[in-house]
């Protein structure tokens, strides 16, 4: 496979997410030149980066010096296709990036907003990252993990059978068992 610029380095792509919200943490943490040499020198050569309703702008650059090409956009439709050519997401710790990512196999660094107050998504990013599905991270902790990360050590993540569970809520509420 060709890179999208002619060359023959196929192209990796590092897609970063934050839904709908702002998490301009995350957006600057990814956006520091430490992080995007990092990745650079992991390998990667594209940088997308989802923004949302955030004020801070990463800054653009072509990757025709040989670093990082990065983009970024705020909303899009669907985000499907992007988290189907990643290489590696990074994404906030809302439940369905997380989980849509990894039915999707992708290699996984999930960032906890700790802006958030009352915040469950951390307890769900830290269990998967203690089942070893993914990596967990907060912004000032993110280039550390990248620097340091094991892509070989996650386990896939198989989505169980919610049936049980649903029975037992059903039972709960006084349904009767089908």
């Amino acid at each position: 496979m060709d890179g999208s610029d002619g060359s023959l380095e196929p192209r990796r792509m590092v897609f970063v997410t934050v839904g709908t919200t702002s998490f301009d943490t995350l957006v600057r943490a990814v956006d520091t030149q430490e992080v995007k040499e990092e990745l650079s020198k992991r390998g990667y050569t594209d940088l997308v980066i989802q923004m949302g309703r955030g004020s801070y702008f990463p800054a653009k650059s072509s990757g025709e010096d040989g670093s990082l090409n990065v983009e970024y956009f705020t909303f899009s439709s669907s985000i499907a296709d992007n988290l189907k050519e990643a290489s590696l997401v990074i994404s906030h710790a809302g439940s369905g990036s997380i989980f849509e990512t990894l039915r999707l196999g992708k290699p996984l660094i999930v960032v906890v907003n700790e802006d958030l107050m009352d915040n469950h998504q951390s307890e769900l990013a830290e269990e998967l990252a203690e089942r070893k599905h993914l990596f967990c991270a907060r912004p000032q902790t993110l280039y550390n993990i990248i620097a340091t990360m094991d892509l070989d050590a996650l386990i896939p993540y198989e989505s169980g059978d919610a049936m049980p569970v649903a029975k037992l809520i059903n039972r709960f509420l006084g349904f009767p068992d089908d």
